[in-house]
């Protein structure tokens, strides 16, 4: 049988903004909604992070994620979800005394991090191993806290799909493996074209694939201008795919996309010109070894 592809929509993000994307979800009830067509445009995962509804920043906020869980599974108890442990890693130091958090700072403790997916058990959710400088402020992850993070996770019967920023994420997820802190086979997520980390090109992308462990899932995406032409790479080089409005803000050239399905209408086009075919919920379960 030919393989198949598992389609990740990334429906809000939490850096991305209504300035930059004017059609970008912040509601519980439109992330809903917009994760909800994006499934039936072909995506077997939606990734999710939650927005306060007043100042439309990244949340942890339980009740935001509850209220978004209920409404995706009253209409639709297939696609797997996918909740995002990034937020509660951010740091920005003050210019006084560079120890002391500035305002902004989210960076808190690991248990926080994941309470929302302890409480809600979605079939995935991230696990972030970079630390690096990220737009205007430093993400910290330490391995102690990840450890943490991901002693949780497993309790809680949830797949981690970890994150990788660049190279020296890798090793460290190489090195927990080998600890026995992170079960095989990984699922593995790799962001390219995140300013100071990994660059969005094929080089930098199959020399992260050959550094895999064997028999990881692994997907591939790039940020803004990268969104597609990264997309068809991950293809090729033979993997899974991400899109959605946290990664980019248009659907082509000057043209701001409407929605995130039709962002997964445009991919799932290309993959199917370049001779592929898109996981459906129970394939994508199959693959990951996520029962349903």
């Amino acid at each position: 049988m030919a393989r198949k592809t598992i389609l990740t929509a990334a429906i809000t993000g939490n850096l991305m903004t209504p300035e930059i994307s004017p059609n970008l979800p912040v509601t519980p009830e439109q992330i809903a909604r917009q994760a909800l067509d994006a499934a039936n445009a072909g995506a077997a995962i939606v990734h999710l992070h939650v927005r306060d509804p007043e100042t439309t920043k990244g949340s942890m906020r339980l009740d935001l994620y509850s209220e978004l869980f209920e409404r995706i599974r009253a209409e639709n108890k297939d696609v797997l979800l996918n909740l995002t442990t990034g937020e509660g890693g951010r740091f920005i130091p003050s210019d006084i005394d560079p120890k002391v958090a500035a305002e902004g700072s989210t960076l808190c403790v690991p248990e926080k991090r994941v309470a929302h997916v302890e409480a809600l058990k979605p079939e995935i959710c991230t696990l972030d191993f970079n630390t690096m400088w990220s737009g205007q402020a430093s993400v910290i992850n330490t391995p102690r806290n990840l450890e943490i993070m991901a002693g949780r996770i497993y309790n809680a019967g949830v797949t981690p799909e970890i994150e990788i920023f660049d190279s020296g994420d890798l090793h460290m997820v190489k090195d927990f493996v080998a600890r026995g802190v992170l079960k095989t086979p990984l699922m593995v997520q790799m962001v390219l074209g995140v300013r100071f980390g990994a660059v969005a090109n094929p080089a930098t992308m199959a020399y992260l694939v050959s550094q895999l462990p064997e028999g990881t899932q692994w997907a591939a995406f790039g940020i803004g201008r990268n969104a597609f032409p990264m997309l068809a790479q991950a293809w090729l080089l033979g993997g899974h795919i991400r899109i959605g409005m946290e990664d980019t803000a248009h659907i082509a050239k000057g043209q701001y996309c409407e929605s995130n399905a039709q962002l997964v209408t445009k991919a799932a086009g290309i993959i199917g010109d370049l001779g592929g075919d898109l996981a459906s919920t129970d394939e994508a379960r199959d693959i990951l070894g996520i029962s349903g």
